[in-house]
């Protein structure tokens, strides 16, 4: 999966007048102090720092959750649930005011106050109040690390941050960040009946995340795996954060979840498990507004003039200590939905969940399956818009799925380019049916896999979805990338896989023969290089590449940082002059840093954290994937030049197993540890050594097997022993 909060530009939300503004002091906290009698909860922290938490309801559980998080990273919670609530430049000053001016553009308080009570179940909505008090009684417990003002936390802070988070999971971010552009940037497309959205398929690549299945069909014992295998950023308020929820009421399961959420994202309980891979449906449109010259706050619909809907978003901007000021800023409002005045046009936006406030109740539901049937009810809320599952359960079921909520919207338009927003025509209010979404239930193959490619890849080749059998107008990728052409290749060529086989595939750490970096490794090989002697010295270590990004290759230094770098498409080798100056940059980059061009990779590749400093294989859209960012203007965070700084890519990573009796067994690692914001943690960092060597830690599940590896036992607000 990618990050979802960007920052874009600062003019457009800062222009207005501002006002002094001190800030106040908050309600007294003594209330808050109580709040820890009202749940029945305690926190098991294993050896690993893991915290498993039981509880008698799932309420209470949700509380023991927030307070067991709050003390591994209560910064990240805060800016979380401060974003949700469109206040996080009152903490963290103008570079977050984009973030407070968004939440207001999409209305998120809109729907999340006029829905809360009634699209929310009431067992949705006890979990997330559990999990604000257990921030609150936190809070009060230490109030040096909360200031006041901020509390208290609610139910509806943290379904908020569900409801603004969600679309930019799909690109909204991005697709808002464009219209502040300095000029359009796109064409508006007019209705072309032959067109017929011929060109509508997407063809931009998102890198991150890994998801495969094996059923019993081609396991070697009868057993059945899960790879539970996002890539998020290392850090941050989408960093995933491992915890084992269970209760009395039912909830057990492990797993993955984000600063502010009250559930697992994704991960498995003792049935069934599930994990996640970022999709990119077209489930965004921006229609361009034909206004009224007379009238700038009016803007054409079907041959009438309609009012834009107006009112003033006031962002308070911290200063410096205890001041801000106030900043007013128009936002619009149209019958498409949101809507941004620039010099260059007027933009409508509308995206496929608009309103929708039910994304935590989906995952909750989704927790609490027992089996694919149940599961697959939750699925059909569609209130998590998109998003790839891979998924696979205790009686040997596997299941691909393209998740999305498709719009269905009128041919004839080109829905890549802007839409004349001035008709009903383009106004579209429907959509698909969730049986709709290409899919892959329980093939033949005995294997499903996706890592950010199309849906039209997915298991064997005569049992993959076919593309025809699909709109246009859906907007489905079609592109692949290294990691789905390697993940196809391994489980393809295997028909009887061992755990260890599959635990070996999911580290791959080569290159695709297919992939875009080793044609373009080749494109260097075969052609007419430069007279440079720095360039032929560089050319020596090229040629001996094997494609792969273990420690140890002392080829894959030059190579992946010349063509490998994956997001600004250096793969291609589109232009060898280009090429080859880089490969020179590097070459006597790695040869400053290192003295030599052939250098171990991991002596390049490097994670860092606190006293860690430590070797990495994989790299960029590897199974094994890490991403980062170059060391090159002296000592940066204890890496030297010439070093990579790993941020991203494989992070946490959970393996489950069912047995052929239906047992379920995992395997997980993080790549810092528990204690992800406390630097005076052992838990800060102790699990970093195991993920660079790619070894996975074991999950335990059962409470004596917890006991058995028992670091501390207590309840929220008592000293941990």
């Amino acid at each position: 999966m990618q990050k979802i909060l960007k920052v874009f530009v600062m003019a457009a939300v800062l222009a207005g007048a501002f006002a002094v503004y001190s800030y106040a002091s908050g309600p007294s906290i003594a209330s808050f102090k109580s709040l820890g009698e009202q749940y029945d909860v305690r926190i098991l922290r294993d050896t690993w720092g893991v915290p498993h938490i039981f509880g008698k309801r799932d309420a209470d559980t949700a509380f023991g959750l927030a307070y067991a998080h709050a003390e591994d990273d209560m910064p990240t919670i805060l800016e979380a649930l401060l974003a949700a609530r469109g206040h996080i430049a009152s903490v963290q000053g103008k570079d977050a005011a984009p973030i407070d001016f968004m939440v207001n553009l999409l209305r998120v308080w809109d729907d999340v106050d006029a829905k809360y009570e009634t699209d929310l179940a009431p067992d949705t909505r006890a979990i997330c109040e559990a999990y604000a008090n257990g921030l609150n009684y936190y809070a009060a417990l230490h109030p040096g690390e909360v200031p006041r003002r901020l509390l208290p936390f609610t139910g509806k802070d943290v379904v908020a941050g569900f409801v603004f988070k969600g679309p930019f999971f799909y690109g909204l971010d991005n697709a808002v960040q464009e219209l502040f552009g300095a000029e359009r940037r796109r064409t508006v497309s007019e209705k072309n009946p032959a067109q017929a959205a011929a060109q509508f398929l997407r063809d931009d690549i998102e890198l991150g995340s890994n998801t495969s299945a094996v059923s019993p069909k081609r396991s070697a014992d009868g057993s059945t795996f899960l790879n539970i295998n996002s890539h998020q950023p290392w850090e941050g308020p989408v960093a995933w954060y491992e915890a084992h929820l269970v209760s009395e009421e039912g909830w057990d399961i492990v797993g993955g979840t984000f600063p502010g959420a009250p559930l697992i994202l994704h991960g498995h309980n003792r049935d069934l498990g599930w994990a996640h891979t970022v999709n990119k449906p077209d489930l965004i449109d921006i229609f361009v507004l034909e206004m009224n010259p007379d009238n700038p706050n009016q803007y054409k619909f079907d041959g009438q003039w309609k009012d834009l809907e107006a009112r003033k978003a006031k962002i308070k901007v911290k200063i410096w200590g205890p001041i801000s000021w106030t900043v007013k800023r128009p936002v619009y409002w149209s019958v498409y939905g949101p809507t941004v005045k620039q010099e260059h046009g007027v933009y409508a936006i509308r995206y496929a969940n608009m309103g929708d406030i039910r994304q935590v109740e989906q995952w909750y539901r989704m927790g609490k399956s027992t089996n694919m049937t149940e599961w697959l009810d939750a699925m059909k809320m569609q209130s998590i818009a998109s998003l790839n599952c891979g998924y696979a359960d205790r009686e040997g079921n596997i299941l691909y799925l393209y998740n999305a909520k498709f719009p269905k919207r009128a041919e004839g338009y080109d829905w890549k380019q802007y839409l004349p927003g001035n008709t009903s025509e383009t106004l579209w209010t429907e959509f698909y049916p969730f049986d709709a979404t290409p899919r892959v239930v329980n093939p033949a193959c005995g294997f499903i896999y996706n890592s950010n490619n199309t849906p039209f890849r997915a298991t064997a080749l005569d049992e993959d979805p076919k593309q025809s059998d699909f709109p246009k107008t859906m907007g489905i990728e079609n592109h692949m990338t290294n990691r789905a052409l390697r993940a196809y290749e391994l489980l393809n060529a295997d028909t009887s896989i061992t755990e260890e086989e599959f635990t070996e595939y999911k580290y791959d750490r080569a290159y695709s023969e297919e992939s875009e970096v080793a044609q373009g490794w080749r494109k260097v090989v075969e052609a007419q290089a430069p007279d440079d002697p720095v360039i032929a010295e560089a050319l020596d270590v090229w040629k001996q590449w094997d494609l792969k990004t273990d420690p140890e290759n002392t080829s894959a230094a030059i190579c992946v940082l010349t063509i490998g770098s994956g997001s600004d498409n250096d793969a291609k080798v589109d232009n060898l002059d280009k090429t080859f100056a880089l490969m020179k940059d590097v070459a006597l980059e790695l040869k400053a840093a290192h003295g030599k061009i052939d250098v171990a990779w991991s002596t390049v590749n490097r994670l860092h954290r606190g006293d860690a400093n430590i070797g990495l294989g994989g790299g960029p859209d590897i199974l094994h994937a890490v991403y980062g960012s170059r060391v090159a203007n002296g000592k940066v965070d204890g890496l030297e030049n010439g070093q990579i700084h790993g941020r991203a890519g494989d992070c946490y990573v959970l393996l489950a197993a069912w047995d052929k009796d239906g047992t379920v067994r995992s395997r997980s690692i993080h790549q810092y540890g528990s204690a992800t914001a406390r630097k005076e943690s052992k838990h800060y960092a102790d699990q970093a050594p195991l993920f660079c060597r790619r070894e996975l830690k074991p999950v335990w599940l059962d409470e004596p097997e917890i006991r058995a590896h028992l670091e501390s036992e207590y309840k929220p607000g008592e000293e941990r022993h």
